[in-house]
């Protein structure tokens, strides 16, 4: 017997006078007492357990900081209390004096157009997006500029009459692409305007939005004199309101939609000033809230591979508490305390490492970030990450801790004995059970979208079972082989299925972790090749905005003859907000969260006689070319289904300060991935007659183009047409790439917490198994092998448990790549087979490396120890 087992012994022997002293329960005295030679073998199981629920509790913190600011800042982000916007049109004067009767009014307009240079070869234009501003601007915060000065001295005209020119502010961006510094001029439609310095910083930027151009700031008076302001231009005017009485807005609010009701007002208020931001938070959150799940998940199984080891290195001292008496209730409870102290130190490591990541972030990438934050510790985050993480070890431990209860007596005598029982009494199946339940409710209870979560958890419980099933087939598949007459082959493929093999293990926790990687990886290379290859070809070259509609037929004539060999089209084009859908009002529908965009602002519409290219028609009928009876609609078919409209459903409309109601005649199919011209809703042509509007052009050039040539088209449209709005296909897609490859690079840095965490799993379980190849590697060497076989044997199990799992890997990754690609992004998959090899590459150098390390400390081991015991 050992001394460790002599000392547990002693100490059991004392166990009744013990309690009688006093000093506590049996089980934590005991589990305290072990504890006192350290953590050694529970560092994968801190580290697992930390990294997870420091990725839960920082997440957590961090987008509630950010929430906060932005509730905090709301008047600031918004430019005043209240706002209301308007597409196309300005407020009347009784919609403006309605809005003004709650305080003061600053007006604000904003459109995209050519911002131009120099004339005739030397012209050189760039899409802007423009900001005019009223001498109340802003009401609230602050416009940074460079060199700082006044908005008012900023944006002022030079005295009056012909030659004098307003003064602009631009974002450094745009000065950069017209070569412009202070005091050069340049042109905005028919108005000359000289730059008086940079933005540094626009306070109020999230309320207007990003667009694809940069920051032009002019004075409304200037916007006036550019003539871009023409009847159905598609200028948005926002009217923020700063009331007297702050602690009356819902009242205010109120009164002004109530007094025009058929004004069609987009309405945002300081509690809500950034609503899209805050929800793009609330997805991001909860898209990094599941990957630290998944970490704690997958650190689940370093979590059960632990306390299996740990309870194997016991076996001594438990069959001693059995020996003594001590029935296995209470050896499960000694354990179970344990295991519990120690995830607590892992727990309390996790949120440690969480509460801090706030300030750290802030301290780092705050200026980077649209919004002030102040960075505080979350008790509800942090509560939800400690549950998170007990839950996960208790869940995983259960099951270990339950073979614990019939350890037999016999392995005093024979420490190695391999017991019969390979799963716990029902007792501890049903409390396992109970804590799984437990964490899946908790998952589903915190989410902010549950049916997400419910997927989630769904998907988890498959690949986990999948990858089970596969480790398992694995192991049949070897077992079943025929023999090679290689020993060293011989000896890697009974390793692969023989008792206690790492097989389940490597492929579980290394096969997730890749299987996330290859996912993420295939589905940047799919969105690569249509934003890179494929969409240019088939997209128009440009599309052309702002197009008077009296001056359309001049504008497409005169296109066709600068591009013979193009294509054009020409639509009218308004816009308009929903305000009910089948007889209810947009405020009693909850839209689905994929299409809450249909109902968050207004949209493009349309009318037109002919179906629209791109577009088939799937229900109901089209209206003949000579329709002339009440209004009807066309809508696109996915959006009417996820709102449950069909064909005979009346949507109402608000265009222009009118409220129009359309029966919906049909139901289209729409190729969006074209980039043809085409809108969710396309009324029949009699619904708009009369109504002021502009045309939408698109020029298609063959075979996507020559880019010179394009250069010369665009420079000809800023030349012959400056109230035109010209954006080039190409540099838009390359602004898309930029923005979803920043994305993806974000989110496959976030997942790497899951595949940090994997690597962890799998070096602590093939350090965990060494002590089978300690033993092996003894009778080996005894039997007359050599080193170089038994490394050569070793090696070419791990190869070929890696090679596996990557196989296994890339095939559930691209399967979920598929799924997410085709049927939610609606894109053409595309397959990479450097993500394949590379897969192979990290796993063969994990497994094989972590393997051979382990294996080498493994062969330098004496014999005649481990003979004793044999």
């Amino acid at each position: 017997m050992s001394t460790e087992q002599l000392s547990a012994t002693a100490g059991a022997g004392h166990a009744p006078s013990a309690r009688r002293s006093g000093r506590g329960p049996l089980a934590l005295r005991f589990a305290l007492r072990e504890l006192r030679g350290g953590l050694r073998g529970f560092a994968v199981f801190l580290a697992c357990l930390a990294l997870g629920v420091a990725a839960i509790a920082g997440v957590g913190a961090f987008s509630r900081a950010l929430t906060d600011g932005l509730a905090r800042e709301g008047a600031t982000l918004l430019g005043g209390d209240a706002a209301f916007s308007l597409v196309q049109r300005e407020a009347s004067p009784e919609e403006y004096a309605l809005i003004a009767s709650g305080g003061r009014v600053a007006a604000i307009a904003t459109t995209r157009a050519m911002a131009r240079t120099g004339s005739g070869e030397t012209l050189d234009a760039t899409l802007a997006e423009v900001k005019a501003v009223d001498s109340a601007y802003p009401m609230v915060g602050a416009l940074e500029l460079d060199p700082p000065q006044s908005v008012p001295n900023a944006l002022a005209r030079d005295g009056e009459g012909e030659g004098k020119a307003f003064g602009a502010v631009v974002d450094p961006a745009l000065a950069e692409r017209l070569g412009l510094k202070t005091g050069d001029h340049f042109r905005l439609g028919d108005v000359d305007l000289v730059l008086r310095g940079t933005i540094v910083r626009e306070p109020d930027a999230l309320s207007t939005g990003i667009g694809f151009g940069p920051r032009l700031m002019v004075s409304i008076d200037a916007l006036r004199a550019s003539n871009l302001l023409q009847p159905g231009s598609l200028v948005r005017w926002q009217y923020r309101a700063q009331l007297a009485d702050p602690a009356g807005l819902a009242a205010y609010v109120e009164r002004v939609q109530h007094g025009a009701p058929e004004a069609g007002f987009e309405t945002r208020t300081r509690e809500a000033a950034a609503p899209r931001l805050e929800n793009n938070v609330r997805r991001f959150t909860e898209y990094l809230t599941l990957v630290g799940l998944t970490a704690l998940l997958v650190g689940g199984v370093g979590v059960a591979n632990a306390v299996k080891s740990h309870l194997d290195a016991k076996r001594g001292v438990i069959a001693s508490f059995k020996s003594l008496g001590a029935p296995g209730l209470t050896v499960f409870s000694i354990y179970l305390v344990e295991v519990g102290l120690i995830a607590l130190v892992g727990i309390g490591i996790g949120v440690a490492v969480g509460s801090a990541l706030p300030f750290i972030a802030n301290a780092a990438f705050g200026h980077l970030l649209p919004v002030p934050i102040a960075p505080s510790l979350q008790p509800g985050a942090l509560a939800l990450a400690i549950a998170y993480g007990a839950l996960i070890a208790l869940a995983f431990a259960l099951w270990p801790l339950g073979l614990a209860h019939d350890v037999p007596v016999s392995a005093l005598f024979r420490e190695r004995v391999e017991t019969a029982r390979r799963r716990p009494r029902r007792l501890y199946v049903a409390a396992t059970a109970l804590a799984v339940a437990a964490l899946a409710g908790l998952a589903v209870a915190a989410s902010q979208e549950p049916r997400i979560a419910i997927y989630y958890l769904v998907a988890a419980a498959a690949v986990l079972v999948t990858l089970r099933l596969v480790a398992v087939g694995i192991m049949a598949l070897a077992r079943r082989l025929p023999r090679p007459r290689s020993t060293a082959l011989r000896l890697a493929l009974a390793n692969i299925h023989r008792p206690a093999a790492l097989t389940p293990t490597v492929v579980l926790s290394l096969g997730l972790g890749l299987t996330l990687l290859v996912t993420l990886a295939l589905i940047d290379r799919s969105l690569t090749r249509e934003l890179s290859s494929r969409l240019p070809t088939e997209a128009p070259s440009y599309f052309f905005l702002d197009i008077q509609s009296a001056e359309t037929d001049h504008f497409a004539s005169w296109l066709r003859h600068q591009a013979p060999e193009g294509e054009v089209e020409v639509v009218p084009m308004l816009r308009g907000r929903i305000i009910s859908m089948a007889g209810r009002p947009v405020e009693e529908i909850t839209p689905p969260p994929e299409f809450s965009w249909v109902l968050s602002s207004d949209r493009g519409v349309t009318y037109s006689p002919d179906i629209p290219e791109g577009s088939t028609v799937v229900a109901g009928d089209w209206w003949p070319a000579d329709y002339a009876g009440p209004p009807q609609v066309s809508f696109e078919q996915e959006i009417a289904d996820a709102f449950g409209l069909k064909i005979g459903d009346k949507v109402t409309v608000n265009v222009l300060g009118r409220s129009i109601t359309a029966t919906i005649a049909n139901l289209r199919q729409v190729e969006w991935e074209r980039l043809a011209i085409n809108f969710v809703m396309v009324f029949s042509p009699n619904t708009f007659a009369g109504a002021p509007h502009t045309s939408l052009a698109t020029l298609t050039l063959p075979n996507g183009g020559d880019p010179a040539f394009e250069r010369a088209i665009g420079r000809a449209v800023a030349a012959q047409f400056p109230a035109v709005t010209s954006v080039r296909v190409k540099e838009a897609l390359v602004q898309i790439g930029e923005i979803v490859g920043n994305l993806l690079t974000a989110i496959r840095g976030a997942s790497l917490v899951t595949l940090l965490a994997s690597v962890l799993v799998l070096a602590g379980a093939l350090a965990a198994g060494q002590h089978h190849r300690v033993y092996d590697a003894v009778v080996l060497k005894t039997l007359g092998a050599t080193r170089a076989r038994l490394v050569a044997a070793y090696a070419l199990e791990y190869a070929a448990l890696g090679l596996v799992t990557a196989v296994v890997a890339v095939g559930a990754g691209a399967a979920a790549a598929y799924v997410v690609v085709v049927y939610v992004m609606k894109l053409g998959f595309a397959w990479s087979t450097a993500t394949a090899v590379g897969a192979a590459a990290v796993a063969l150098a994990l497994t094989v490396g972590f393997g051979l390390i382990g294996t080498w400390r493994a062969l330098g081991q004496k014999p005649a120890r481990i003979l004793r015991d044999l």
